[in-house]
């Protein structure tokens, strides 16, 4: 079980990135949470932050939430998963 537990560190890695860069963009970092959904070939990520921080996360645009999927994309496909993150 070697690879599972691979596996599981780089989508532990995931969710400590999305925690890390979220908890740096609001104003009240107690308040983000991250959870992990994972299926055989793909991985949800749930980010929840205050509804008042809601607006930092996703930025203008979409551009802060878009540039966090990219990073996860990345991370993803040197496991050879799919990544989703969806902003609650």
């Amino acid at each position: 079980m070697i690879i599972g537990t691979r596996y599981q560190e780089e989508a532990r890695k995931m969710k400590e990135l999305i925690e890390y860069i979220a908890k740096s963009l609001v104003d009240d970092p107690s308040q983000v949470v991250v959870t992990e959904i994972e299926g055989s070939t793909s991985v949800i990520l749930e980010l929840r932050v205050a509804p008042d921080d809601m607006g930092r996360v996703i930025g203008r645009n979409g551009r802060v939430a878009n540039a966090m999927r990219t990073l996860l994309r990345v991370l993803a496909a040197k496991q050879g998963k799919r990544v989703t993150l969806e902003i609650v």
